[in-house]
Order: C-alpha cells, then sequence, then structure tokens
C-alpha cells in the first residue's frame, strides 16, 4: 500500500470517492448487524456476518487511504437508514450492493493512485458478491411467505 505525508495533493475527486464509500461501508456495517440479528436461520445470520466483516475491511482500507491522502482520520456518518423489517433489508442490500458495484468502478477509474484503484477494484468484486448472496436471501425469504 502507498502511503504519503499530510502535504500530497489528491485529486479531489479521490478524496469525494473515499469519503462517499467511507460512509456508505460505515452504513453496511451498521445494517447488516441489524440485518443478522433478524436472520431466520444461522445460515442466512452467518453470512451476514461475513458479508459485514467484508464491509468493516473495506472501511478500515478506504479509512487508511483517506487518512494517507488527507492527514485527517474519516467522519463517517450513515447515509441510509437500514430497513427494520428482514425482508425489506434483504431487498435494500441487494440494490445497494449492486449500485456500490458500479460507483467503486467509477472510482476505480477516475483514481490517478494505484493503491486507491486498486481498493476500489478489489472492493467492487467483493460487492458483487456480498449481491448474490442477498438475492439468494431474499429469493428464499419470497419462498417462505
Amino acid at each position: 500500500m502507498y502511503y504519503y505525508t499530510w502535504d500530497y495533493r489528491a485529486p479531489a475527486s479521490s478524496i469525494a470517492d473515499l469519503e462517499k464509500a467511507i460512509n456508505g461501508e460505515y452504513s453496511a456495517i451498521a445494517c447488516y448487524e441489524r440485518l443478522a440479528g433478524a436472520a431466520p436461520s444461522e445460515e442466512e445470520r452467518t453470512q451476514i456476518m461475513e458479508i459485514r466483516k467484508d464491509e468493516i475491511r473495506h472501511y478500515q482500507t478506504f479509512a487508511g487511504l483517506y487518512t494517507s491522502l488527507t492527514g485527517r482520520q474519516p467522519a463517517p456518518v450513515i447515509n441510509e437508514p437500514c430497513p427494520s423489517v428482514y425482508r425489506d433489508g434483504l431487498h435494500f442490500a441487494f440494490k445497494d450492493e449492486q449500485n456500490t458495484v458500479d460507483f467503486y468502478h467509477e472510482a476505480a477509474d477516475r483514481a490517478s493512485d494505484p493503491a486507491v484503484k486498486q481498493a476500489f477494484l478489489r472492493a467492487a468484486a467483493d460487492e458483487q458478491n456480498h449481491a448474490v448472496w442477498f438475492l439468494y436471501f431474499l429469493t428464499k425469504q419470497q419462498a417462505r411467505e
């Protein structure tokens, strides 16, 4: 990973993209803990907590890059509330993961820093995998209803 002194001038678009990613990951971490608590089976609960671990890793990666590029710690905020009904939460998570894949690919294309580009590409691959899991759980939930 590349580290820079505080006076390195990172492109404003990369900083903005990292801020958006940090807030998204922070929101997902909180939401997936709630979602796992509402899961109807141990299999689903365990997998959602594994997805949450990935989101924590993404958050840490993006926060580290942000800090190394700006010299500041991020101040994350939850940008969207998590639905309280399990089925609605699965639908929300699926759509959010899919939208995040697109955003991360676009952010990677904009990034001039190789470490930032690689972080977005790696996270995009994970987010696509997460979307598949949430779609699977949503399909199972719809069959239960």
